[in-house]
């Protein structure tokens, strides 16, 4: 065998070797981080907590904004309209660093709210999620209500419906699509990471939520932490798609009985 072809062989040996030794590496984190699920972890729950309070907060102040924003722009006709439809969709893909560095501007002790105090707590991070989440209700919600309005066009009409009236039998007849929409955009609350770590500051104990521990534990060599984290994540995104397909099909068994 010639010497290259012995060192090649020798090489590819090392990066097998290394490749395993990794492998037992991350399954020995995934195996501790599952304990620390398990075993019912304080900084685990408390940081899983505060990610969820923060997000729910987020997300019904965002569907109370939201719902009847994008209603009143899918069901009624206006000047404008078609402009409103616009911004609605250009606003759902608003980058997270540019909404928290325009929060973190407001709530600075130099910004016009800077008297409230509420940098680096909780709310503003509420606040930065609520303005990240609102326009994808409201488009959402939009579309939702535009089809369904163009569908009962006829019977508002010959019932002379009145534009209140005619609103409220909109959201409720799309109560389980809208329920959809909602757990949309709780999926994009819970895994936002930029704009809250401006607001919120990743204060461990205090504004640290998943997404940002996720980041910084990472970046400390606590995989442990950071995979079981990864984990709750997950499993709360699967349980959020499970969700929202459920009611689709409630819906649409419904639409057909």
């Amino acid at each position: 065998m010639s010497p290259v072809v012995h060192m090649m062989l020798f090489q590819c040996i090392n990066f097998g070797k290394e490749i395993l030794q990794e492998m037992d590496g991350f399954w020995q984190a995934l195996g501790r981080a599952v304990g620390l699920i398990v075993g019912g972890d304080a900084e685990l729950i408390g940081i899983v907590g505060l990610s969820l309070r923060v997000s729910l907060g987020a997300v019904a102040v965002a569907c109370l904004i939201g719902l009847p924003l994008g209603a009143a722009v899918g069901a009624f006709r206006f000047p404008g309209r078609a402009a409103a439809s616009v911004v609605l969709n250009a606003l759902m893909g608003l980058p997270p660093v540019v909404v928290g560095l325009v929060v973190y501007l407001m709530l600075s002790a130099a910004g016009p709210f800077g008297v409230l105090g509420l940098l680096y707590t909780p709310a503003a991070m509420t606040i930065a999620q609520t303005i990240l989440v609102a326009p994808i209700v409201a488009a959402l919600t939009r579309q939702v209500v535009e089809d369904l309005d163009r569908e009962y066009a006829e019977q508002f009409a010959s019932l002379g419906v009145g534009p209140l009236r005619r609103l409220t039998a909109l959201l409720w007849d799309a109560r389980y699509a809208l329920l959809t929409v909602a757990l949309a955009g709780f999926g994009r609350a819970v895994a936002e990471v930029g704009a809250v770590m401006i607001v919120g500051g990743n204060i461990a104990h205090a504004t640290r939520t998943m997404t940002t521990a996720i980041a910084l534990e990472t970046s400390k060599g606590n995989l442990e932490l950071a995979l079981a984290l990864g984990v709750v994540l997950v499993a709360i995104a699967v349980a959020v798609t499970g969700a929202a397909m459920t009611l689709r099909a409630s819906a649409a068994r419904l639409a057909y009985a």
